[in-house]
């Protein structure tokens, strides 16, 4: 209410947690043509070596008129800024007079032949190169971030290594604790989902121009496949980032406890949270929210509905609404300085 919207509804018949996590998938989304301006932003060779300096590649949406701010949008597992939900938000920005930076992380198409190896949960060699140029073309003007999912999880780690890396952040449906995340996608109910995810994550890497290891082609063939996400990061994701194992690069990784220690270090930033999201357990975000102070910058906002980075409501993404709105309120400097740390439940 404080930003101007109403609480979240979910809309028939996209309803339960399921149905708002897929509907993009089922349903084409009508988007114009993309008509971003491509950007190369040059980036450093992976920690451990796995893959030398390369490119990544990002499109520019310029709105109509002067910006009144430069926001990064991140995606999240398996995507790139030419997936529907990305495109959306995007364009939800551009709309409300952003400049909007829509990033293809390490290895995610279009930009896979400019960079060798592939992204993680926290990869500030990389991203923190984007906001420096992302800096530039602030010029003087707020730069904030959108993250969609892990790409929100990416933004925070990049916040967390020191004050004044972004403006502002909104992240939905982002992972505050990568083990837990891992389980729940590793539960019975969600097979289909660990499967779509892994397909897109193993033909992602093998899929690298400049090659994989013997290992790692091992790793990802034959019988050796992954058949989960922990299987696939132990063999690609830790050791690429330079993490001794799966379970260092989880806990390392994971924002939770290292907000909780830098909270007042952070920009505004706001997790958006359903509580029937299949993928990302909410008790992250509830532990994270119960112990914020109440002079942090940091807010979350908990719905009953809206599964992973759904949130269809019937005036469209509700979402990409909140996004617009809290990221429009720290440009215009009438957030509520008196939110800090609180959290809402619709």
């Amino acid at each position: 209410m404080q930003l101007g919207l109403s609480t979240f509804r979910q809309r028939f018949p996209w309803i339960g947690g399921d149905l708002q996590t897929l509907r993009d998938t089922l349903r084409r989304v009508d988007l114009p043509a993309d008509e971003g301006r491509p950007l190369r932003i040059p980036v450093p060779a992976l920690p451990s070596g796995a893959a030398s300096a390369g490119e990544l590649l990002a499109f520019i949406d310029q709105p109509e008129g002067s910006a009144v701010g430069v926001v990064l949008l991140l995606h999240g597992l398996g995507g790139s800024s030419s997936r529907e939900g990305l495109r959306r938000m995007g364009l939800a920005l551009q709309q409300a007079g952003f400049l909007v930076l829509r990033l293809n992380l390490r290895g995610a198409d279009p930009g896979r032949h400019l960079a060798g190896g592939t992204y993680a949960a926290r990869c500030n060699t990389d991203l923190l190169p984007v906001i420096a140029r992302a800096r530039e073309l602030a010029a003087g003007r707020p730069l904030l971030g959108a993250g969609i999912s892990l790409g929100g999880t990416m933004l925070l780690n990049a916040c967390l290594t020191g004050p004044g890396v972004l403006d502002g952040l909104f992240c939905a449906s982002s992972p505050l604790d990568l083990a837990a995340c891992s389980a729940s996608i590793e539960r019975p109910r969600n097979r289909v989902y660990q499967r779509w995810l892994l397909q897109r994550l193993v033909r992602q890497t093998l899929a690298d121009p400049f090659g994989v290891s013997e290992l790692e082609e091992t790793s990802l063939t034959g019988s050796s496949t992954p058949r989960t996400i922990l299987d696939f990061d132990s063999a690609v994701t830790a050791p690429r980032w330079g993490f001794a194992d799966v379970w260092g690069y989880y806990r390392e990784a994971s924002p939770l406890h290292h907000l909780v220690k830098s909270q007042h270090r952070m920009p505004k930033t706001l997790l958006l949270q359903a509580e029937d999201d299949p993928w990302v357990p909410a008790a992250a975000a509830r532990d994270l929210a119960d112990q914020i102070d109440p002079s942090a910058p940091i807010s979350s906002i908990f719905t009953r509905t809206g599964g992973h980075n759904g949130f269809h409501g019937r005036g469209g993404c509700w979402g990409d609404q909140l996004a617009v709105a809290w990221l429009k309120s720290i440009v215009n400097g009438r957030g509520d300085e008196r939110s800090g740390g609180r959290k809402g439940t619709d």
